[in-house]
């Protein structure tokens, strides 16, 4: 039996020790982990010796230690093996956590070096970014720059676009020219045909002018020779009533190339025949019986060859050659160009009788004119405004003898002064005068009265045509003016174009001429041109409208002005 019990122990021992032998050879192999706590060998040889120091005291005691050890051993022994098997487990977790250690390492070497090829490349990218960032910065400076440039060449190119089509616009006026379209192949078309018209007429006159001098020239000839050889006739043998049918046909010739007047780009130009003098200074002399005849005295008269008979004495000859003169001259200046002469002084031009017609109401034409003297054949005009604090201002293209009253002269004064000139270029006095008897000029009281009614009420729609951006197109527009601001949108699609409040930077600009035009110039510098043609009936009521327009929009203006000015 105890034989039995210590082959038992000495199993379980050497059993033990192989265990203590394996749990070392696994302690070896363990990194910085200890299994003394789950195994200790020394506790269990203690448990054997205490065993075998016991005295065997009977024997059923001695089953009992027995079947107790082997309880106990057998307890201990099954706590070995799950203690070794937890060792294998958590020795291949090791081993596994290890192998993983391993491969996240290489995969950590792997993402570093990625990252440093991303940082590399990132740093490349960022400075290719700015690199590219500062080229289209500089880019698009010099874009910013060009455009301004652009802007500020637009800008003066569409001032003078506007000078220039006012300019035309009021020339036209001048001929009671209308375009029916106020694009400028229109205007240009008008203006060609009134060139190649007006170039026609001078043409003309120039061709009537020589003929009329070699005419004149011809017949003061002839007269001269004739006088010379004037056979003696009685009067009875002459016809008065043949004689007074030559007369009659000689004035009519002479009627046709008399004197002629030129206007051109408003200039008055009167044109007189400097050969007249050749007739004037013809001499008669007087026949020993005071009777003669001129003989083959001929005349070109449509054509047909006609002589003529005239019979008296050198007074009646001097009274026909002065009939004569009449169809040429005017006889008031022929009576002071005499008179001058006589006396041996040098006259200068002038200008007689200097007068303005027309109404002084917007929309009304204003006519200066006058009679020349002392050989005057060209008279430069311009118009004048006189504000109320004393100064004149000369109008841009007011050079002309006519003149059509607009809104900017409403509360003004206007005058026109004319400088008479001769074919030599001498210079007369200035002569100059106001227009309106030197009143200021207004607007009619019922505009005044609707004017009154809307700036009252705050608020004022028109319905006006706006010309497009780089088109030629008019698009309809509603123009709202309010007491503090105005307003433009679209008719049709309700889009606002603009909208701000009155300054001192807005100005309205109106053409010369009969136009239905005006251009609002904004804050910002920007130019729109505004038409009221086609709005209403007829082409005076769109003048009315826009001189409406343009007098309502400055009075709500002033009194925003004045409103700031006062606080």
């Amino acid at each position: 039996m105890s034989g039995t019990v210590d082959a038992q122990s000495h199993a379980t021992h050497s059993g033990g020790q192989s265990s203590s032998h394996h749990v070392q050879y696994g302690t070896d192999h363990l990194t910085g982990i200890s299994v003394a706590k789950m195994w200790n060998p020394a506790s269990v040889s203690l448990v054997r010796h205490q065993l075998q120091e016991v005295p065997p005291k009977n024997d059923r005691g001695d089953e009992f230690r027995k079947q107790f050890m082997d309880e106990e051993i057998t307890e201990l022994y099954s706590r070995s093996l799950s203690q070794e098997e937890e060792i294998h487990l958590l020795r291949r977790r090791i081993a596994d956590a290890r192998a993983n250690e391993l491969q996240l390492l290489q995969e950590k070497h792997i993402l570093e070096r990625k990252l440093s090829d991303l940082r590399m490349v990132r740093g490349e990218k960022q400075r290719g970014a700015a690199s590219d960032a500062y080229t289209e910065l500089t880019q698009r400076r010099h874009y910013i720059d060009q455009n301004l440039s652009m802007e500020t060449g637009i800008r003066a190119a569409e001032e003078d676009k506007y000078i220039f089509t006012s300019s035309l616009l009021s020339l036209l006026a001048e001929y009671n020219i209308q375009p029916h379209e106020l694009d400028p192949s229109t205007i240009v078309n008008s203006v060609k045909n009134l060139y190649r018209d007006m170039h026609w007429k001078l043409r003309s006159a120039e061709a009537s002018f020589a003929s009329r001098n070699n005419l004149i020239g011809r017949q003061a000839g002839e007269i001269a020779s004739n006088i010379n050889q004037i056979p003696k006739f009685s009067n009875s043998q002459l016809s008065h009533e043949h004689m007074d049918l030559n007369m009659n046909d000689f004035h009519r010739q002479n009627h046709t190339s008399g004197e002629m007047r030129l206007e051109s780009s408003g200039y008055q130009r009167a044109v007189h025949d400097p050969d007249l003098s050749i007739v004037k200074e013809v001499k008669f002399p007087p026949s020993p019986d005071s009777e003669f005849e001129f003989s083959n005295f001929k005349r070109d008269v449509g054509g047909a060859t006609t002589p003529g008979y005239v019979d008296g004495n050198v007074g009646e000859a001097q009274t026909r050659k002065s009939a004569m003169d009449a169809q040429f001259q005017n006889p008031a200046m022929h009576e002071r160009q005499t008179s001058s002469l006589s006396e041996g002084e040098i006259s200068l031009p002038g200008i007689e009788g200097f007068q303005i017609f027309g109404e002084a109401k917007l929309g009304s034409t204003l006519k200066a004119c006058g009679y020349p003297i002392n050989g005057t054949s060209l008279c430069v005009f311009q118009w004048f405004r006189h504000l109320h604090n004393g100064t004149r201002q000369s109008i841009d293209g007011a050079t002309v003898p006519d003149y059509v009253v607009t809104a900017d002269d409403v509360g003004t004064l206007l005058s026109v002064d004319c400088i008479p000139m001769d074919e030599s270029g001498r210079q007369g006095d200035l002569v100059s005068l106001f227009a309106n008897n030197q009143l200021e000029i207004t607007c009619d009281p019922d505009m005044q009265v609707e004017i009154d009614a809307l700036v009252s009420t705050g608020r004022a729609t028109f319905s006006v045509q706006l010309l497009k951006d780089s088109s030629e197109d008019w698009e309809p527009t509603m123009l709202i003016l309010k007491r503090s601001s105005y307003q433009i949108m679209f008719k049709n699609a309700e889009a606002v174009i603009a909208e701000e409040k009155y300054s001192t930077d807005q100005h309205i600009k109106v053409p010369l001429g009969l136009s239905t035009q005006f251009v609002l110039i904004r804050s910002d510098g920007t130019s729109l041109p505004f038409t009221t043609n086609g709005t209403q009936p007829n082409s005076l009521d769109n003048v009315r409208l826009r001189d409406m327009i343009v007098l309502t929009m400055r009075t709500f203006q002033s009194k925003v002005l004045y409103s700031c000015f006062a606080q």
